[in-house]
């Protein structure tokens, strides 16, 4: 089995890409000669790696039969200050908001996505470290990256 994806030039700095029957537009900002009618491709990695840990944590609270009023993603992707520009480093912060009971399921989900099951971030760890959070309720109950490191949210 495999992916397949077609890219089509739209003109000046413009691909869509056919994705499974839907249409992605990719574009560059005026200042590189595009329309900015997409974004640009590189986000597109942390929108995918946020799918998939997002679906993984989505299916473990539906058969764990819980529920949330909030869950919610952020990822930052630091990015490299020579060419080839690249991320170096992957941060997300899951947010969460519901009953206290149920904090230990959502820290259960998000550890479980990214150790056993997330494949994009399984391939993003082989190539740049990929650190993350979770936040219930507004707390801060969980943070694998080092202090030195921390982002300010």
């Amino acid at each position: 089995m495999a992916h397949e994806i077609e890219v089509q030039w739209m003109g000046k700095m413009q691909f869509n890409a056919l994705v499974n029957g839907h249409t992605i537009i990719m574009d560059g900002p005026e200042k590189v000669g595009g329309e900015d009618n997409g974004p640009i491709p590189k986000p597109l990695v942390l929108t995918a790696l946020a799918g998939c840990t997002g679906m993984d944590i989505a299916a473990i609270i539906k058969k764990a039969n819980k529920t949330f009023s909030e869950f919610d993603i952020k990822v930052t992707g630091e990015i490299s200050k020579r060419i080839p520009i690249e991320y170096i480093a992957v941060h997300l912060v899951y947010i969460f908001k519901g009953l206290n009971e149920n904090k230990e399921i959502a820290l259960n989900a998000v550890t479980d996505s990214q150790e056993k099951y997330c494949g994009v971030s399984s391939m993003l760890k082989k190539a740049l470290p990929v650190t993350w959070e979770v936040i219930y309720n507004g707390v801060q109950i969980f943070n694998n990256k080092p202090e030195a490191e921390l982002i300010a949210y």
